[in-house]
Parts: C-alpha cells; structure tokens; sequence
C-alpha cells in the first residue's frame, strides 16, 4: 500500500509531504483548492506523462516520490528482484520533472527509464479519473475493463502474440508472391553479379595484406639497404662489429670469474646476448634473401587493388564488405530460385499460425463468455444499490468474421443497460443519461476493481452527479472496497465523506504574492467541521454541524 507522499514545485504546491493509512481515505476541499493535484501528482510518480508547464513558477525542478509497503506483494517483489532493484519490505520511487521539460526516473534509488516506472506502477496503484464516464461508452475501453474483470490479461496476450505471427508469415507469403513477377529477370541479373565477383575472388582479410605488400615493394629498395647496413652492425670483420665486441667482452669476464664468481651471471648475459646477436643475424639475412624487388609483382598488386575497389564502388560497399555482399546475394538467389518451395513452406506455416490464432482467440473468447456473466450480474447488482432499482447491465459478445480478426481476439464487445425494468437492455452510450452514466462508471469501476490484485486504488471524483441516498451507497461501496484494500477518493459528498476511515482537507492559502495548497490530516472536530461546511455551504449552523456529527457517527457504526 501507498505509506507516503512527497511533492515539491508542482503547479501551486510548494511542499507537501502525507503520510497515508490502511483502510478508505478521503481527501476534501473547496472547489479549485488542488485536490486533484494530489491525484496528478501520484500518476505523474507513476510514469505518467508530464511537461516543463507542471513546475512551480519560479523553480527549477518539480519532485514526486512515493513510497509503498510491498511486504505482502510477492509479484511485486519478483519484479523488483527481477530487476535488481529489490530493496527489504519497501519501494520508493521518484519522479523529476525539470524546468526545461527533461524527466528522470528512480526506484529505490537506481535511476530507471520512464516504462520501468510505469510497468511497477501498474502494479502498485490504479487511478480512476473523474472523467471515466466519458470514455467508458467506448468499446475498446468495455472490452479491456472485461478482460481486466476476469483476469484474461495474458491469455489475451497470447492472443496477440500469436496474431503478430500469423500476419507476419502472411505477408512474408504476399511479399514472395507479388515478387514472383519479376523473379526471373532478378535471377539473371543476380546470376551475372555472382558471376562476376566469383571471378574476382575475393577473399576475408585480403585487402590488408595487400596493402602491407604493396607497401613492402614499394620500399624494397630502402628495405634491402637497411638489411644490409644491420648485418655489417652485427657480423662485418673489422673489430667495430657487434658480435666482435661481445666475444671480447665475453673472454674478458671469463678470466675474470675465476678471481670472484659473482661475475658468473654476467658472463652468462654476455653469452646470451651473443647468441640473440647471432640469431638476430641469420633472421635479417633470410629476410633480405625474400625482399621481393618485382616489378611485375607491384604492377599486380596495384592492378587487384584497383579491381577491388572498382567493385566496391559499382556494389557501393566496402571492400572489406565485398565477401559479404557475396554471402547476401547468394542467399537471396538461393531464395528466389527456391521460391515456389519457400512459398509453399510459407503457405504451411501462416497456415499453422492461422489455426493456432484462432484455438486461442477462440478460447480467450469462451473465457470472455463466462467473465461477462458474472460481471453482468455484479454491476446490476451494485447498480439496484446505486439508484437504479431493477435495472440491468449485460456484455454483450459477438464473434467478428475471420477477416476481421484482431490481435484482441475475435470479440466484439460492448456493454448494454436498461435503466429502468420493462425496457430492454441498449448500448450504454445510447440510454444513459448523465448521472446513470456517472453512476454506472463508478458500479464498472468498483466492481472491476474488486477483480483486481492492485492493492491501492484512487477515485477522483467518480462520486460526481449523485447525491442523497444513492451518494451514501456510493460511499458504502468504496468503505466495502476499502476492507479489503488501500482506497484513497477525493470526493466533495458529506455522505462519501463520513464513511472514511481517515479524512485530509485539502486547502489555498495566499500571502497576496504567491497561492499555494496545504494539506492536513482531520481529527474528530476537525472532519464534523468540514463535512458541516460540505453539507451548509457559507452559512454554517449549529443544525447543520449536529448533523455532520451524526453522520460521522453513523460513519464509524458502519466502519464497525
């Protein structure tokens, strides 16, 4: 669950920093106070898209961060460990927004890219917007908050996957045949070019080497000049040659040993240094026996460097990149002249991705089938205890024709209603006026919550166009939810209000210079004052706060 939140420099607030409990939680405030600058701000934590417009005037850097109790999530913890960015019972994260627009983000302190932080985010927390209602007419929306309800996420995701391969060999096969036409002039003409590098013979590593002779026998001269200057060093007869030197040292220190014998070692330098002299020697000699001074020789050199790079630049490539053009160009003869083979193995095997599509599309659709009956009746029951007694809520699932399969399936989903009994269930975004619409958003949405693992969920506002009876079962049903899980619901009903197990007023104060928003936790006297002032409005009487503090009292009944 969500233990604490911190924010800095963000649109009017300056610093703000709640610490948060189990249980349902309601944040309240006048009209345009930043209530739901709370809520933006714990998406923003999550990985939501922000800009350089979210910084508080005048700062550098707006900063998010929030820390979760993950003790008794294990997924989250595989994740985490996955990750190597496990770190004991908790998970901070946090969010950087600079000035200039550029985002950073971290996990326990390892700075993380922006799907990192969305992917343990989705995990973690589930925000449900205020505007819900407007997009839940749309049937991609229905068919994921379906999918969502009975928990089909990876089997649809298997579905997918196996969608991506079947149109993926179906057009490898459309690409094959529509080339077919041009097939036999392509062959001739690729005929013709390995022919003609095949004469070249080109081969890995060679460019190098002719290079390192071309440079040798054009400097054979030089060459063979400086063998001869470092042979006459080493052996010439007169006493000025090395090897004349080191035998007379060598004899010096011979006699000398005799005297002392820790001179020993260095006679046996001396002769070591004789034999590498002699070694060194025959070495040059054998090297200016080799030196190539051919002219003919250089003239090919010259004449296959030329050949190479001509074909090269005609195949515009490298030639270090010749032997591998060659590799390419046979595999796509070899291709084409085998495309009638490829063909029908690609025919196979699109086949095989076809039928293997639609075993599991067909299955993802038979579970789809038995999750729409129980989310049919958990959202017509939760709707009686909303406001509308007798209505009914159905999904309905058609089977798409083959062509129109998708990789979501072979489903087309969408939800019906009817309001009011007697009338025959229609598309929700049809019948529904704007306060069922409101009321069904939020039966849609507490009751697909309460299929999910999330462990915290955020309503913002959801409780919008109800009141009266049907506000307080609103309220019953997110304190139902809140049992069992974290529930944070910024709300501007009393009846939401009271049945909250804790309770932060959200507030604007002003200097005359700057505005910014202040949050506090409601004692007692504090939450009867502020669901008196949600309740009376300017006027505030003492009729008017005895009935907020019974309702606050009916509240902690229920809670009971």
């Amino acid at each position: 669950m969500l233990t604490s939140l911190q924010v800095r420099d963000f649109a009017i607030v300056d610093r703000i920093s709640v610490e948060f409990e189990p249980g349902m939680t309601v944040l309240t405030g006048e009209t345009g106070a930043g209530k739901s600058i709370l809520v933006d701000a714990v998406g923003l934590v999550l990985g939501e898209r922000g800009s350089s417009q979210l910084v508080r005037s005048g700062a550098k850097r707006a900063e998010f961060s929030a820390e979760f109790d993950i003790s008794e999530l294990e997924h989250v913890r595989t994740w985490l460990e996955d990750q190597a960015l496990d770190q004991d019972d908790a998970c901070l994260l946090r969010r950087v927004v600079a000035a200039d627009g550029r985002s950073r983000a971290f996990i326990n302190g390892n700075a993380v890219t922006m799907q990192q932080l969305k992917s343990i985010g989705e995990r973690l927390l589930d925000i449900h917007g205020q505007h819900f209602h407007q997009s839940l007419g749309r049937k991609p929306v229905q068919r994921d908050l379906l999918d969502h309800f009975g928990k089909l996420q990876k089997q649809r995701s298997a579905t997918g996957s196996a969608f991506e391969k079947w149109q993926s060999l179906q057009q490898q096969l459309e690409q094959l045949l529509a080339a077919d036409v041009d097939r036999a002039s392509r062959l001739e003409f690729l005929e013709f070019q390995l022919r003609e590098l095949d004469a070249l013979a080109v081969t890995t590593g060679e460019l190098p080497e002719l290079q390192a002779e071309r440079q040798r026998l054009l400097n054979s001269g030089k060459l063979a000049e400086g063998v001869s200057a470092a042979l006459a060093a080493l052996n010439h007869d007169d006493g000025a040659s090395a090897n004349t030197l080191l035998a007379e040292a060598s004899r010096s220190v011979a006699a000398l040993i005799e005297f002392d014998d820790r001179l020993a070692p260095v006679g046996e330098l001396l002769e070591s240094a004789a034999i590498q002299v002699a070694e060194a020697a025959d070495e040059l000699q054998r090297y200016g026996d080799s030196i190539d001074m051919d002219p003919a020789r250089r003239d090919w050199v010259e004449e296959r460097l030329d050949a190479l790079q001509d074909v090269a630049r005609k195949h515009r490539t490298t030639i270090e990149d010749i032997p591998a053009l060659i590799e390419r160009l046979r595999e796509e003869f070899d291709t084409l002249n085998h495309a009638e083979e490829r063909g029908r193995e690609l025919e196979s095997e699109a086949g095989a991705a076809r039928d293997d599509y639609f075993r599991l599309a067909g299955s993802l659709s038979k579970a789809r089938a038995r999750a729409a009956k129980d989310f049919s009746a958990a959202v017509s029951d939760a709707m009686d205890g909303l406001g509308m007694p007798g209505g009914v809520f159905e999904v309905s699932i058609e089977r798409l024709a083959d062509d129109a399969a998708r990789a979501c399936g072979i489903d087309d989903i969408e939800f019906l209603i009817s309001a009011n009994p007697g009338q025959p269930p229609m598309p929700l975004s049809k019948v529904a006026s704007g306060g069922e619409l409101s009321r069904m958003s939020l039966a849609v949405q507490v009751i697909a919550a309460d299929g999910s693992r999330i462990p915290t969920m955020v309503f913002d506002e959801v409780d919008s166009g109800v009141g009266g009876r049907v506000a307080e079962m609103v309220g019953r049903r997110l304190q139902e939810l809140g049992a069992n899980r974290q529930v944070l619901c910024v709300t501007h009903l009393p009846q939401v209000a009271s049945l909250a197990a804790h309770h932060f007023r959200i507030s604007k104060v002003s200097d005359g210079k700057a505005t910014r928003t202040r949050v506090a936790e409601l004692g007692k006297e504090e939450r009867i004052e502020e669901l008196a002032r949600m309740l009376g409005g300017v006027e505030i009487t003492q009729k008017t706060i005895d009935h907020a503090a019974e309702m606050l009292a009916g509240g902690s009944r229920k809670r009971a």
